[in-house]
């Protein structure tokens, strides 16, 4: 295994105290991150965590010295490389870095990211362009699932203009289409992890409720918001911090239940409560009761903050879940239509989703799927500091 020394030597020679690596920055629905190629970087998880902190600027509230964007939403490294199982076009690793905390976190996906990971396959010679779409099958290394991205190709490269609306992304652009049918058991291997559409659960801070646990695309567990102090109709708001604490209870009580590691972002916990008008969080905009099967909301990351937006792979999940008679978010919705209507902090995110069952009654998923926009913001050259990334003990300004 190539040490970091070893990986950075000629740019330490040419560049003195600066690394570099070639990257790309690239929005994906309401989300921005870092693409790097998963070859330029180090092997050694230790080290690959040291390297994605120094490049990112963690931990700081600002982010002033790396490149991330001082927030859940725009704290994103996408790794790319060439496809290690049959079937996929590329491999994909996602992280989400820790604005706080000096953490990676690479137990999860992440939807939005995944819009873009289909650009930058186009335009790094993953997949051979053509027109009107591309298809792109991507193989997630973080839950080891296949997803596949259909991007608009124009002239040979990814198309930028369109009429896709994208709740908390400013205009339109063009529309791709992410189908997470494959994606089942991201996790635990199972739809329903404990075979039933609702369990009851001891949750410290708490007490005893009823939660769904629903595995594709992402693990997501949901509940009652009622059930953590939020009062009818008070959803998507900013939690206290005695509703976090009560969140990070229940996605630990959950984990431990299902033999997941403490302390992750899965299983990605999920609030829900019934339709209604509410104004969103960036400003003037409004959604209406009769445009949403319910209101949702995410207190994710580490440390847990309210999600701004809403996670493309937790729609999936939700949307998933609201059609299997029984779980929280079927009794909450009831929705009817093809496409699931979520109501989120940003405005709506829409799912088609749609589930049978098998000869045995057990649920199957037959579609679930959403569209998103992406577009390539910059590439070139980033740089870091040797002495972060070599652990030279070197922490002051150089």
């Amino acid at each position: 295994m190539t040490s970091v020394t070893e990986m950075y030597s000629d740019a330490l020679q040419n560049e003195g105290e600066l690394v570099s690596v070639d990257c790309a920055i690239i929005r994906g629905g309401s989300s921005k991150g870092v693409f790097l190629p998963r070859s330029a970087l180090p092997d050694d998880p230790g080290d690959l965590e040291t390297f994605l902190l120094a490049l990112m600027g963690s931990p700081d509230p600002r982010h002033i010295d790396g490149l991330g964007g001082a927030d859940l939403l725009t704290s994103k490294v996408a790794m790319i490389g060439s496809p290690s199982i049959a079937g996929a076009d590329l491999d994909y690793t996602f992280a989400q870095v820790s604005v706080a905390k000096a953490q990676i976190n690479m137990d999860m996906n992440c939807g939005n990211i995944s819009a873009a990971v289909g650009i930058y396959a186009i335009e790094h010679g993953y997949v051979k362009p053509t027109s009107p779409l591309t298809m792109v099958r991507v193989h997630n290394t973080n839950t080891h699932k296949i997803f596949v991205a259909t991007v608009p190709v124009s002239l040979g490269k990814p198309s930028v203009e369109g009429n896709c609306k994208v709740d908390g992304v400013p205009g339109t652009g063009a529309e791709i289409l992410l189908d997470y049918r494959e994606t089942v058991g991201s996790v635990t291997g199972k739809l329903l992890p404990t075979g039933s559409v609702l369990d009851e659960i001891e949750v410290p801070l708490v007490g005893t409720i009823l939660v769904s646990i629903v595995d594709i695309a992402n693990l997501c567990v949901m509940v009652k918001a009622s059930d953590f102090g939020f009062k009818p109709g008070e959803i998507p708001c900013l939690p206290t911090d005695i509703q976090i604490a009560k969140v990070d209870s229940l996605q630990r009580a959950v984990a431990r239940m299902l033999g997941v590691p403490e302390g992750g972002l899965v299983p990605i916990p999920v609030l829900l409560d019934y339709p209604r008008n509410y104004s969103t969080v960036v400003g003037d905009e409004s959604v209406k009761s009769e445009d949403i099967d319910f209101v949702a909301q995410v207190i994710g990351g580490q440390p847990l903050v309210l999600h701004k937006a809403f996670p493309g792979t937790a729609s999936v999940t939700v949307a998933v879940a609201a059609r299997i008679p029984g779980t929280v978010a079927c009794e909450l919705g009831h929705p009817r239509a093809e496409t699931v209507r979520i109501g989120h902090p940003t405005g709506r995110n829409l799912v088609m989703a749609e589930v049978s069952v098998d000869d045995t009654g057990n649920p199957v998923v037959m579609k679930a799927a959403y569209t998103r926009t992406a577009r390539k913001l910059m590439e070139g050259k980033a740089f870091v500091r040797a002495s972060k990334v070599l652990k030279r003990g070197c922490e002051g300004d150089i």
